[in-house]
């Protein structure tokens, strides 16, 4: 019998803390994104062969994704051992740091090699902070929510990262109409430097956040892991390597926010702002559509919502890069906002609950960074991937969407092996397996 649980519930603040903190940590991950795209190729490469420029600059968006799973280790073990708050606070302040920083680097005309070497630098940073952002966010939320609720209230993680890149897209939008000159030399680093003033906002929100009740529970029971990276590779290894591979999910959304806009952009000659204005209204339409999902894997489970939305996007990835093929604007904006907006929503409003409760508080942190981590790399690279895989001729764009599909249809079979744990109580969740002091 449990004992009382040593704090209190506070999900509306927990969800609202998750929400404004996601959203400033990947408004600084998507400005890094969308000048990976637009700008990077052009002042931190050499201009001597653009297409080797586009592929280096995908690969510096990428090597974040090297740092991630590292930093996952890392993060997880202080989160699982000495709380979620520190992590996310720590987070927080190393994201806005490294983003400031980047708007300060010198570019390849004014250093040679060093330009896109600092560069690398800071994106790692900011791939170590990223790692545990959002398994700190949901295992809080998720342990501060009620019974019945969960998805709802960790969906909230998720609709903060939505913000955050409408937010980012926002930004660039009137940067982009700047004149080339002006944007390629000072207009690309005011983005950069605003995210000192989100960082603070969102540091206000998290300062007062309570620690979760289950935590503070483990934590007087004196029962947390002395090493929750061992327990969890004991005990939960094969739950790991599950979320590894539904991770691949990830791959539609780089693909999507990265990828198309350059080939839209640098291949099919459409205006930045029309690419621009397309990812937000996507990412608008995501802003509802994550709740209302994550509301439906509330009654009726968590997978059949995941499954529902990778299967979809490995469809409607063929007609959206045919249509930007084609220039048909008319149908990029139809197809992009159900791609991106709704069908992805899906597999995105559900999987920090479908994951989370794949283990216990003692390794949550852990199991969910280091599993999403190691899956969010390929999707890292997926935009250097389809750079190299991208063909000439009409039809140069089919080996892409292949990739795309093939990925999020193994995320689709991965889930589909999960153990279902909508109506399974907190403190029961990640028992299914004799636990190992560690």
């Amino acid at each position: 019998m449990h004992q009382p649980i040593a704090g209190v519930k506070a999900p509306g603040k927990a969800a609202l803390a998750s929400w404004i903190g996601s959203a400033v940590e990947y408004y600084d991950f998507f400005i890094y994104g969308t000048a990976a795209a637009l700008i990077f190729p052009k002042i931190f490469f050499s201009a001597a062969n653009p297409q080797a420029a586009a592929i280096a600059s995908f690969a510096t968006f990428g090597v974040a994704y090297i740092a991630r799973p590292f930093g996952a280790v890392i993060l997880g073990h202080v989160g699982d051992k000495f709380g979620r708050k520190k992590v996310l606070t720590f987070t927080l302040l190393l994201m806005g740091i490294s983003t400031f920083l980047i708007g300060c680097l010198p570019t390849y005309d004014h250093v040679g090699i060093l330009a896109p070497v600092l560069l690398v630098i800071a994106r790692l940073l900011q791939g170590i902070s990223a790692a545990g952002e959002q398994a700190g966010a949901n295992s809080m939320t998720l342990e501060h929510a009620p019974p019945h609720r969960r998805a709802f209230f960790t969906s909230f993680t998720l609709s903060g990262t939505q913000a955050g890149l409408i937010l980012a897209t926002l930004v660039f939008i009137p940067i982009s109409k700047l004149p080339e000159a002006d944007l390629l030399s000072w207009g690309w680093r005011i983005p950069f430097f605003l995210s000192l003033a989100v960082v603070a906002v969102g540091f206000w929100v998290r300062r007062s956040l309570p620690e979760t009740p289950v935590f503070l529970e483990e934590t007087n029971r004196h029962e947390t892991a002395k090493v929750p990276f061992v327990l969890l590779f004991t005990n939960h290894w094969a739950d790991v390597l599950r979320i590894i591979f539904a991770a691949l999910i990830s791959v539609v959304s780089t693909i999507f926010s990265v990828f198309t806009l350059s080939y839209a952009v640098n291949t099919m000659q459409i205006d930045r702002s029309t690419m621009l204005t397309v990812l937000v209204l996507a990412n608008l339409v995501a802003l509802g559509a994550i709740p209302l999902w994550a509301s439906l894997a509330d009654r009726i489970g968590r997978k059949p919502i995941f499954i529902t939305g990778a299967l979809g996007c490995a469809v409607l990835i063929w007609p959206y890069i045919w249509a930007i093929s084609q220039g048909n604007l008319p149908l990029i904006f139809v197809l992009g906002i159900l791609l991106s907006g709704i069908v992805y929503s899906a597999s995105n409003g559900v999987w920090p609950a479908l994951y989370g409760e794949m283990f216990d508080t003692r390794v949550r942190l852990s199991g969910m960074a280091i599993g999403t981590q190691i899956g969010f790399a390929l999707g890292g690279f997926a935009p250097t991937i389809s750079a190299a895989l991208l063909g000439t001729g009409p039809m140069g764009w089919v080996p892409v969407a292949a990739f795309t599909s093939v990925t999020a249809t193994i995320a689709a079979i991965s889930a589909a092996t999960a153990s279902e744990t909508y109506r399974t109580p907190m403190h029961d969740l990640g028992k299914k397996l004799v636990a190992v002091p560690a």
